[in-house]
């Protein structure tokens, strides 16, 4: 019988997904905004239903934190994950990945029941739910513990996929590639 961690094939068969800082800090950039630009209306929907309306001077201000704002916090999120932002590397030994700003896991193929994607676009995450949790290996690292949800009893591993390189279509094609059966 073959041990659980036995290498089945050459070690130079991996393949490595990141996340480009220069997208996620775009994609950073338009969600902040959205959200600050939506706050700032209804901020001055609100002032004018109290009957005060604002004045020239108030709307270049608003217009200024508009343009402002968005681009400072997206800056400031991008030093606090600048190292850490999510990985995926897929070899003959497992699958090794980690969310933004969390601890590396490793899981060997034989330890992993199911993956999946859910969510669309820059928001799409996999889902690997491994066959025990004797399986997993949470390496030692900076980070917080990898993201989880429990299911019916079970534990998945969570990981942003959506802004990876090379894409989630073609992560899914490699996780079909190694384990057909479970994607």
């Amino acid at each position: 019988m073959a041990h659980i961690d036995q290498v089945l094939g050459p070690d130079d068969d991996t393949l490595t997904f990141f996340q480009p800082r220069a997208m996620v800090f775009v994609t950073m950039l338009w969600v902040v905004a959205a959200v600050w630009v939506s706050a700032l209306v209804l901020f001055v929907l609100l002032r004018l239903a109290l009957g005060d309306p604002p004045s020239a001077g108030d709307l270049v201000v608003y217009l200024e934190l508009a343009l402002i704002v968005p681009v400072v916090a997206a800056a400031l999120i991008m030093l606090l994950v600048w190292r850490r932002l999510g990985r995926l590397h897929t070899s003959m030994r497992g699958l090794d990945f980690a969310a933004t700003g969390r601890r590396l896991v490793h899981l060997p193929w034989a330890g992993v029941d199911t993956v999946a994607l859910r969510y669309r676009g820059p928001f799409t995450e996999l889902i690997v739910v491994p066959r025990d949790g004797d399986f997993v290996e949470v390496l030692d690292g900076p980070g917080r513990p990898p993201r989880t949800r429990r299911r019916q009893g079970r534990t998945a591993y969570l990981v942003d996929v959506g802004l990876m390189s090379p894409g989630p279509e073609v992560l899914l094609a490699e996780l079909h590639r190694r384990i057909p059966a479970k994607v």
